[in-house]
């Protein structure tokens, strides 16, 4: 931990939640991080939420201020904390008979997804994972094992994930195997070796077994990766001050991949892509909850419902686990009545039993924003004026992009999953450094790729859409595309891509790099070629809202306008006037332009009132 830093004793530092209790509250977003904030106050309503505790974004702030120290008093604080959750659990941190095994996640208190760093089934080593395939399985334990030497490794000992892609997808080859469940508890064992060797090689060092050890160099990892290129990317494109820090939460694990009685997934109370009232989301059956956001496996959905609109022949969870389902619901609905707003939630199923993970204020969609703002106006959850404040500015000027004319002529080469809607036309690229070298030059471009991960973050920002071949609604890339407004389509299973040739091949078609595309978001699907688009329509909700702002504005809008055209369209807007009418402007169209040059290259008075003449 470094040398004892300087700073209050007295100074509480960690927060603790579970049991039906917390220490805070959602109201202490600032200190505990949106995360911590929400698994508090969900502990808080008697949610059933497993117990851990937060090291508050005051920490963070103190580390970079102590230059990578801790406080003097943090140690003693977390050693307690740990202790009430061995307690609450009735399992020992390290204990090789009854193992704990917790999460260490981190929490800043504007949701960063994809962002920043996990490590997941923290507390093994040889003896606990002995200990835990006694209670729950040769396979299982040892596959949570090798799960978390892999994370580890990447997340604090920065040896690549690929690295162990690699020895994985090398073993699976000679031994015949497809799929990561064909592996025994014997094949899993082989792997973590070889995945020891690994770390031993890259680091000249073992792989650490001491789980305090584990758990200090989880923290720091998480902490440190407040400062990494993609965060500080993320904050800048997102406005969020470096200042604010980043919270940790550690949590005793739950495990949704005991078998077939256990589950992980996420949901949103409502529709994020269009603000339907409908419970939305996915889940993986004997899976953990980095599989269903990274895309590695397609999800399921979650309803009946939601599986007839795709078409999937999956069964959902409201089938498989019908009590859980029903209480999954129940538990959505009230922390959606509680929050007052369109909730996104994890959760898992340990052995037929719901445990919530996370709750927080589900990214939508400009046009989400918009109906579920009015929704919840007219259902009485908020007031008019709370339903404006609802929309940000910028989602309202998302809401002015055009979309795909209705009769056009649609040539399309694959379908995916409608990930976040809206329409863009531009050129194919499959790396993120192109995407944002080509968009710097004033190319519209779209991202094509086997799956993003927050690396991509720049060039998905620089693309006017984006395409993945895996990965379901809930993916790294739907989440974030949501987030920024950029139309994203999901799971185009058919996607072949060779990013050596620069080419994707789908149902024996080529495309390559460069070629125009254009992306539907909305309908999932990927078109060759420019397709027509159609100007947005700004009646219906749009009206509602904008007419519900006017009750309570105190400001006129006016616009900015030189031309009958730029006139109709801003009183089309709602603008009551106009504020500025540069004249320079109204000579810029294609017959006047000539006759302005003509007048300023004039070399006599005559030539000027003969071109001046001409404009008037």
């Amino acid at each position: 931990m470094g040398e004892a830093a300087l700073k209050p004793a007295d100074e509480t530092w960690v927060y603790a939640f579970g049991g039906g209790s917390a220490d805070g509250d959602a109201s202490m977003k600032n200190l505990l991080g949106g995360k911590g904030a929400n698994l508090a106050e969900m502990a808080k309503l008697g949610l059933p939420v497993p117990p851990g505790f937060t090291l508050t974004t005051a920490v963070c702030t103190a580390y970079y201020e102590l230059e990578r120290q801790y406080p003097a008093a943090l140690e003693a604080q977390v050693d307690a904390a740990l202790e009430a959750v061995e307690k609450e659990t009735g399992k020992g941190f390290g204990d090789p008979e009854n193992p704990l095994l917790v999460s260490v996640r981190s929490g800043a208190r504007a949701s960063m997804p994809g962002m920043m760093d996990t490590v997941l089934n923290l507390g093994l080593n040889e003896t606990a994972a002995a200990g835990l395939a006694k209670k729950a399985g040769e396979r299982f334990a040892y596959d949570s094992y090798r799960r978390f030497i892999q994370m580890y490794s990447n997340v604090v000992l920065n040896i690549s994930h690929d690295e162990f892609e690699h020895i994985l997808d090398d073993y699976k080859d000679r031994q015949g195997y497809d799929l990561d469940t064909e592996m025994t508890a014997d094949d899993w064992k082989k792997i973590i070796s070889l995945y020891k060797d690994a770390v031993q090689y890259n680091l000249g060092r073992p792989f650490p077994d001491d789980p305090k050890e584990q758990l200090w160099g989880a923290i720091t990892a998480v902490f440190g990766s407040w400062m990494n290129d993609r965060a500080i990317t993320y904050r800048k494109l997102n406005d969020i001050p470096e200042e604010w820090g980043t919270a940790v939460n550690v949590q005793a694990m739950v495990f949704g991949n005991l078998g077939e009685t256990s589950a992980t997934g996420v949901a949103f109370t409502r529709d994020p892509s269009n603000g339907d009232p409908v419970f939305y989301g996915e889940y993986l059956i004997n899976a953990q909850g980095e599989d269903v956001v990274a895309g590695i496996r397609t999800p399921a959905p979650i309803s009946r419902e939601r599986a007839d609109t795709l078409g999937s022949t999956d069964a959902p969870l409201e089938e498989s686990m019908p009590e859980v389902y029903t209480q999954l619901r129940d538990v959505a609905n009230a922390l959606e009545q509680h929050y007052k707003d369109m909730q996104d939630l994890e959760f898992t199923v340990e052995d037929g039993r719901l445990y919530m993970l996370q709750t927080r204020t589900g990214k939508r969609t400009a046009a989400a924003a918009l109906k579920i703002a009015v929704d919840m106006a007219r259902e009485g959850l908020v007031t008019e004026e709370e339903a404006v404040l609802r929309l940000e500015p910028s989602q309202l000027d998302q809401l002015l992009h055009p979309t795909i004319s209705d009769d056009a002529e649609r040539d399309v080469i694959v379908m995916g999953l409608p990930a976040s809607p809206g329409a863009a036309v531009g050129k194919v690229v499959f790396e993120s450094e192109d995407a944002w070298a080509m968009a710097e030059k004033g190319e519209d471009v779209i991202l094509v790729r086997i799956e993003t991960s927050p690396e991509d973050i720049k060039g998905m920002h620089a693309s006017r859409a984006i395409v993945t071949a895996r990965g379901g609604m809930t993916s790294h890339a739907a989440v974030v595309a949501r987030g920024m407004g950029r139309p994203c389509v999901c799971g185009a299973g058919g996607l072949q891509i060779d990013y050596k040739t620069g080419v994707f091949r789908v149902m024996g078609r080529e495309i390559k790099k460069g070629e125009v595309i254009t992306v539907d978001g909305a309908t999932g699907q990927v078109m060759m070629g420019a397709v027509e688009m159609r100007q947005p329509d700004l009646s219906g909700d749009f009206g509602l809202l904008m007419g519900w702002a006017d009750k309570v504005r105190t400001l006129k809008v006016r616009a900015n306008a030189e031309t009958p055209l730029d006139t109709r369209t801003a009183v089309d807007f709602g603008a009551e006037g106009i504020g500025l009418c540069r004249t320079e402007h109204m000579f810029f169209e294609e017959e006047r332009i000539p006759e302005v040059r003509a007048m300023i290259l004039a070399d006599s008075e005559t030539g000027r009132r003969a071109a001046l003449d001409k404009l008037l």
